[in-house]
Parts: C-alpha cells; structure tokens; sequence
C-alpha cells in the first residue's frame, strides 16, 4: 500500500508529491511549520491527507513545548493549531482534525492526563490510522456503484495519495477491482498542477489498473461518444445540502455527466462535510499562485506578465451529484436529510443544527 505519511521517532514522514512521478523521495519534518510549509506547497495535497498532515503538525508542536502548567499548555497549543490552520482555506478535513486535537487535549486536561505531550501525538497517530479505515469502508460501500466492465472518468487525484492510505474514489475502483470486476479509468491531466496526469495515472500502474491519461478538455467528447459509464471525484469540502467544492473543472464534468446521462459520484469521508455551512456558496475557495497557469517545472509556458486568475476549486451543486459515498453509506438525495442522518453521533457533527 501507498504509504503518504507517517509518525517516526517524532518525526513526520511525508512521501514529496512535488517530485512524483518522476522520484518517489519522502521528506521529514520535525516542526509544524514544516509542516505548515508542505502544506501550501504540496508536498502533502487532497483534503483526508492534509487533515492528518495537520493533526501531526500540532502533534510536532506540542512536542517542542516544554513542561509548563495545562493552562499556559492549552494557550500554546491554541495557537499552534492556529497558525496550521492558516495554511490552506478549502479542505474542510484540515480544520475538522485541528479541532479534534484541540478537543482530545480538553478531554486529557480534565481527565488528569500528566503527559499531554504523549496523549496528543497518540490521538494523531489514531486519526491517521482511522483515515486508512474509513477509506477501506467506503470503498466497500462505493464498489456496488460500479460494474464490470465500466469505463470510469476520475478528476485530479483522489487515491492513496490525497489520503494517509487507500484513497476516496480511487479506493472505491480499488475495491471494485479486488471484488473481481473489470474496470477501465479515464484519468482527466488536471491542470495546471497535473495532479491527474502526475499522481493518479502512478497510482493506477501501481495498482495494475487499466488507465488511459486525457486531457481536460477532451472529457466531453469522451461522454458524447458514449465511452464514459460512470464518473467518481473526491471533495475537499461538503456543505450540509451536498454541494461540493472540488479540484477545478469538476463542476464543468459534473454539467456534461449531466447533460449526457452518466451517474456522477462523489467519495469522501464525513470529516469532509461541514455542517456549519448550509450551501457551496459560503464554501471559502483557494486562489493561488498564477505562476502555476504560467509555468511547468519552473519553465515558463505563457509570455511574461501574463495576467493569471487561479482557483484551485469550483463548487458543483448537489443538483448534479448522483450520490455520495461515505463511510456511513451511500447518501442519495435529498442530501439535506441524508447528511443529518449520516452525521449523528459523528466527532465534529455534535451542533448540528440545519
């Protein structure tokens, strides 16, 4: 198995995403503003994984803290998880793991906890292992969706690699693939990172799963000449209506599946939704560096002073997703009783109020 991150010796492991798929190096940081710094770089990418990359981040921050009193400890540490927050605005998972480390130090005070150092860096190491969990889950609960036989469309990278191990829609192929059936990926390029073209399309020969690379804009005529059955993409947030917010260009494939009869499923875990936001509209979307539209591996591919408008996201209404898959299931429309369902009991869900 892929393995994207991990904890040694009060360390963190990161396989460098930036150098694949040409060198599979891994990185280690030893502070959470090393951490912080792969983040916005990509080192580490996709919203389970950055979620875990964030839990570690402030596993790493409480290690370097030295023995004072809980109440100077959970002020330190507030603004530790803080500052790791500022790191990437869209992934919902980033936010979901940070409050969770926050919520597990609380609990660990009020219980007596003497090492809130250790209590903190097992609750990462848990998330870390839950993540690899919940993604084999859903891929169980995702593989009925596809048939032997189906030629299925992915956008951007939403396997191992965006997760600590296994992956959203990809462990959902995966699955289907391990159940016996035959299946065919179309892998979008997904510019201008080429996280489907550098990423996914590794993955897949990794796996020995039948993939055929395309650009971005050939996807359409892919569908109008019926060789699509299905279409799967992760999410990095989800609001508690269903719209999505996903690696650009998915709302443009969602509108085609749409208007040529192709089933488009979202996979994600519930740590991905976020029930304090009631539609996409309100979902903060990344802008980042034009020089990612202008440049290829550092080479320029656009003249100079090009003018560059780059969101790493688009929203895609729930209108146009067929279902979503979890951990809890499979969520059909409407997406606002289902998600309610769904989230009950769920750590991160407790204020549910929509």
């Amino acid at each position: 198995m892929i393995k994207t991150i991990a904890w040694k010796n009060n360390t963190v492991i990161l396989l460098d995403q930036k150098a694949l798929p040409l060198n599979e190096r891994y990185i280690t940081c030893r502070t959470y503003q090393e951490i912080i710094s792969a983040i916005k770089d990509l080192t580490v990418r996709g919203a389970p994984a950055i979620g875990v990359a964030a839990a570690m981040g402030a596993a790493l921050g409480a290690a370097a803290l030295s023995s004072i009193p809980p109440e100077k400890f959970r002020h330190k540490f507030s603004a530790i998880c803080a500052e790791i927050a500022q790191s990437r605005p869209t992934a919902r998972n980033l936010f979901w793991a940070l409050e969770r480390m926050k919520k597990h130090l609380e609990d660990s005070i009020k219980s007596g906890s003497k090492n809130l150092v250790q209590e903190l860096i097992s609750e990462a190491k848990r998330i870390c292992t839950e993540d690899i969990e919940i993604n084999r889950q859903m891929g169980k609960n995702g593989r009925a969706l596809l048939a032997d036989g189906d030629n299925i469309l992915t956008h951007c990278n939403a396997g191992a690699l965006a997760t600590a191990g296994y992956g959203t829609a990809l462990g959902v192929i995966r699955a289907a693939k391990a159940e016996g059936k035959n299946l065919h990926v179309y892998v979008d390029e997904t510019r201008p990172v080429l996280q489907g073209a550098r990423l996914t399309a590794w993955e897949l020969q990794k796996e020995k799963i039948p993939a055929t690379l395309i650009t971005d804009n050939m996807a359409g005529f892919l569908m109008q000449q019926g060789r699509i059955d299905k279409i799967i993409v992760g999410a990095d947030r989800i609001a508690a209506n269903g719209d999505i917010a996903n690696k650009i260009g998915t709302y443009a494939l969602a509108v085609l599946a749409k208007a040529h009869g192709i089933p488009f499923y979202v996979a994600a875990p519930l740590s991905t939704i976020d029930v304090s936001i009631k539609t996409g509209a309100t979902i903060p979307i990344e802008e980042r560096s034009g020089t990612e539209v202008t440049h290829l591996r550092g080479l320029p591919i656009a003249p100079a002073k090009t003018k560059v408008y780059n969101p790493a996201f688009d929203l895609t209404p729930a209108r146009y997703i067929t279902a979503i898959v979890t951990e809890r299931g499979i969520l059909r429309k409407p997406y606002l009783n289902s998600i309610r369902t769904a989230s009950k009991g769920n750590p991160g869900h407790e204020t549910i109020s929509f």
